[in-house]
């Protein structure tokens, strides 16, 4: 089975965060509220935010009022761009990504469905935005509170 690891999901997740603050006027977000919100390991959360910081992301805001916020407008950044910066290329095997992996791709049939499924999974994400991410956060929280007014809650 193909899997994202934690740090592609937590990575998401922060970036959420930071966009769900760029939408209230991008004041620099520490991580340890960021921890507390999306129920991170703070130190795991140090760890991640590098390579976003190294991707161009995320910007770090030194200082009394400092943390961290996105480096472009959330309709900018793809999940495409996360995913890469915390797992690396988007491909199912090796061998789509580095043609030299193996001798066999010019004769191997299933070579050609793992880098056709590549693709359609890299366009995927190339098509989602922290923007559209937004939109289904706030329609997920829509419900939610809806539903919890239904209980009486």
């Amino acid at each position: 089975m193909i899997k994202l690891s934690t740090k592609g999901r937590y990575g998401t997740r922060l970036m959420l965060n930071l966009a769900l603050n760029y939408s209230n006027g991008n004041e620099a977000v520490i991580l340890k509220s960021v921890s507390d919100e999306e129920e991170i390991s703070i130190r795991y959360l140090e760890q991640i935010v590098i390579p976003l910081k190294i991707s161009r992301l995320v910007k770090s805001i030194r200082g009394a009022g400092g943390g961290y916020i996105l480096a472009r407008h959330p309709s900018e950044i793809k999940v495409s761009e996360i995913l890469h910066a915390l797992e690396g290329a988007c491909c199912l095997v090796d061998c789509v990504d580095d043609p030299d992996y193996c001798d066999r791709i010019p004769i191997c049939a299933p070579f050609e469905i793992w880098k056709d499924a590549s693709k359609l999974l890299r366009d995927y994400f190339d098509g989602i935005t922290l923007q559209d991410l937004i939109k289904i956060h706030d329609k997920k929280n829509a419900k939610s509170k809806t539903k919890s007014k239904a209980k009486g809650h």
